[in-house]
C-alpha cells in the first residue's frame, strides 16, 4: 500500500510539473536541442581522434562509440529523474527551503526527487541509446536474452551510483550549508568514465572505481556488454556498488536530517 501510494504521488507531482514546461514550450525545447547538441560534440571529438589513430590503448572506434553511448544513459537517467538533489547543496539549506519537505508524512528524499522532472535529460538519453544501437549493428555482438535482460539492470544500477554519489555530496550541505562546489567537482567526475580505464594512470583508476565508483555505472557495465568484461566484476560489480554507494548515501542523507535546523532557527 505503501509503494502504490508513493508511485501515485510521484505520477501526481511528475506530471505537475511535466505540464507547467510543457507551457514553455520553447525552453522545453531549446533544452532538448542543447544537451543533444553537447553529447553530439563529444561524438564528435571521439571521431576526429580516431582520424589519427587505428585505437586507442587497444580498444577500437566503435567499442568507444558503445562506452560513449552507454555512459549516457544512466547520467541520463539521474539527470532525468533525480536533478532537484543539486538544490539541496544550494540553497535549499541556506535558505531554509527543506523544512516543508519535513512537515509532510512523506520521506523526504522522495519528495525531493518528485518536485522536478527535468525532460531535457531526454537530449542525453536520445543521444545514448542512438551511440549505443549504431555501435552494436558496427560489431560482433551477441545479442541473446540474457543480454536484453542485463543491459536495463546495468543501466538502473548505474543510475543509481550516479544519483548516490550526487546525494552523498549533496547531504554534506546539512553540516556545510552549501555544498554545491563539492557536488559540482565531484560529478564532473563522471566524464572520465566515458572512456577506457587503462588510458588513466593507477591513482585516477582507483578512485573511479572504488572511491568515486563511476566507472561502475559506465565503463565497467559497458565493457562487459561488448565482451571485454567478466560476468563477475561487470555486472556483481555494478549491482554490488550501486547497492553500497546508496547505502552510504542515504546513511549519510539521514543522519543530515537528524541533525538540520532550519534557517529561522
Amino acid at each position: 500500500m505503501r509503494l502504490k501510494r508513493y508511485l501515485h504521488l510521484y505520477k501526481k507531482f511528475a506530471s505537475q510539473h511535466l505540464k507547467s514546461l510543457m507551457q514553455s514550450k520553447v525552453d522545453f525545447f531549446l533544452g532538448l536541442i542543447g544537451f543533444f547538441l553537447m553529447q553530439a560534440g563529444g561524438v564528435a571529438f571521439l571521431y576526429l581522434v580516431f582520424q589519427q589513430i587505428p585505437d586507442l590503448n587497444g580498444w577500437t572506434f566503435n567499442e568507444l562509440l558503445f562506452i560513449y553511448g552507454f555512459a549516457q544513459l544512466p547520467r541520463g537517467l539521474d539527470h532525468l529523474i533525480a536533478d532537484m538533489i543539486w538544490r539541496v547543496a544550494n540553497p535549499m539549506i541556506v535558505n531554509g527551503d527543506f523544512d516543508r519537505y519535513l512537515v509532510r508524512p512523506i520521506n523526504p528524499l522522495f519528495q525531493v526527487i518528485a518536485t522536478r522532472f527535468q525532460v531535457d535529460a531526454f537530449g542525453e538519453l536520445i543521444v545514448g541509446l542512438g551511440l549505443v544501437i549504431m555501435a552494436l549493428f558496427r560489431m560482433e555482438v551477441r545479442l541473446t536474452l540474457m543480454y536484453f535482460i542485463l543491459f536495463p539492470l546495468l543501466v538502473v544500477s548505474g543510475t543509481v551510483i550516479y544519483t548516490s554519489i550526487k546525494l552523498f555530496c549533496a547531504s554534506l550541505a546539512f553540516w556545510m550549508k552549501n555544498s554545491f562546489p563539492i557536488l559540482h567537482l565531484v560529478y564532473s567526475l563522471s566524464d572520465y568514465a566515458k572512456y577506457p580505464l587503462g588510458i588513466y594512470i593507477n591513482p585516477i583508476r582507483l578512485i573511479l572505481s572504488f572511491i568515486i565508483p563511476f566507472a561502475f555505472a559506465a565503463f565497467i557495465p559497458a565493457s562487459y556488454l561488448i565482451g571485454k568484461e567478466s560476468l563477475l566484476i561487470g555486472v556483481g560489480g555494478t549491482v554490488v556498488f550501486a547497492a553500497l554507494s546508496f547505502s552510504i548515501a542515504y546513511r549519510v542523507w539521514s543522519k543530515g536530517i537528524s541533525i538540520y535546523e532550519s534557517a529561522g532557527s
